[in-house]
């Protein structure tokens, strides 16, 4: 279970971190928050769709039709998928705000297994109490996944408002059976080709009208989810691959920080 902790000089004076080399961490995540910054990559290689939370719906990029699987992580760790969504790149950080705050704070999962001694991996720290270089990489790189989360979640609000998300009738085999996949929504076509022209003005402004045929032109990958599985068979019973795949290096991630965006440390 993650565990998230402020990083700050006093906590972690004495430890450094190391970069992920394997994308077990995601091995139980069925589906992955997506953002419509990266939706033309995401298209041809993951199956999109939408999951409530409590009153509204979110963007998500699907990876299995069942819970706590992901049929694009290898048995080694490694990623199968043709394009790795932004959510995953940040790992083993990740952005917090404290009760009753504003500022988002730099976090650390301490479940991670990639906190090490000093001496080892990267310094959180430079000997002046700043980020170091690596770092302020990570903070550059939430900071604008949060904005694009933020900016996602608004054009997801705008195709809410028009009622166009509904229920997507996913069937997926168990036990040698079909069954009903409950909780998955997809956007609605013929509601979408219905809306008058006031509707329609209100979506292009918004930017919504890229997710909702980014999410239709994306229902027919619904069949790599099978194809992954027979994947992960396959992989179960054949020697493992030498190297695994490397996590990217932060600075080439190509996302960048805005001027309007700030980001703080838990001190």
């Amino acid at each position: 279970m993650t565990q998230l902790t402020a990083i700050t000089p006093d906590a972690f004076a004495d430890h450094n971190w190391q970069r992920y080399t394997s994308y077990s961490f995601a091995a139980h995540l069925h589906f992955i928050p997506a953002l419509v910054t990266e939706i033309a990559k995401l298209v041809p290689a993951l199956p999109l769709g939408f999951i409530q939370r409590e009153e509204r719906f979110q963007l998500v990029a699907l990876t299995a039709l069942q819970a706590e699987t992901n049929l694009f992580v290898a048995p080694d760790g490694r990623w199968l998928a043709s394009y790795i969504p932004a959510a995953l790149r940040g790992y083993p950080f990740g952005l917090a705000r404290p009760e009753g705050g504003t500022e988002a704070v730099l976090c650390i999962d301490e479940t991670s297994g990639l906190i090490v001694a000093a001496g080892a991996g990267e310094p959180f720290f430079t000997e002046e109490k700043q980020p170091a270089p690596g770092v302020r990489d990570v903070m550059t790189f939430l900071a604008r996944v949060e904005h694009d989360r933020t900016l996602t979640q608004r054009m997801v609000d705008a195709l809410q408002t028009e009622n166009l998300i509904q229920p997507w009738a996913v069937t997926a085999k168990h036990n040698g059976t079909l069954v009903q996949v409950d909780g998955i929504y997809r956007i609605d076509e013929a509601a979408l080709n219905g809306l008058d022209e006031a509707a329609w003005q209100m979506l292009r402004r918004s930017g919504a009208l890229p997710v909702a045929y980014a999410q239709l032109f994306s229902m027919n990958q619904i069949n790599l989810l099978e194809q992954a599985s027979s994947q992960q068979t396959q992989l179960r019973t054949a020697p493992p691959p030498i190297p695994q795949r490397q996590a990217p290096n932060l600075k080439e991630l190509g996302l960048g920080l805005g001027q309007d965006d700030t980001l703080h440390f838990g001190w």
